[in-house]
């Protein structure tokens, strides 16, 4: 709907339709891989690859897995990096948004 116009709550024009607002979401697109990596001094990272889309998306996503793993990471060349081994908890909170995930690698 256009920010600049107020809701239309009732209209007296039989030929009045609302503008239809479609929001298009990644979800139905993203084929996402789970792995787990181990780096540096022998911690393990959960890295999430195979997103399509915008950087911001790919940071909201990102942000939203490491809070809800309670976890800190990153999100560098197109992955999101969780720190320690969340692997089964990134997959299930993938999977309850609508993503297709998939384990993959160790």
């Amino acid at each position: 709907m256009n920010k600049n116009r107020p809701n239309i709550v009732y209209s007296t024009d039989p030929h009045y339709a609302p503008e239809q607002e479609v929001e298009l979401t990644t979800s139905r697109v993203q084929d996402f891989r789970v792995h787990l990596d181990r780096r540096g001094a022998g911690k393990i990272v959960t890295i999430v690859r195979g997103f399509t889309g915008n950087k911001k998306d790919l940071n909201e996503l990102g942000r939203e897995l490491r809070k809800k793993c309670g976890v800190g990471g990153s999100v560098k060349e197109n992955e999101i990096l969780v720190q320690g081994n969340v692997r089964d908890k990134v997959l299930n909170i993938l999977i309850k948004k609508g993503y297709a995930a998939k384990a993959s690698g160790g």
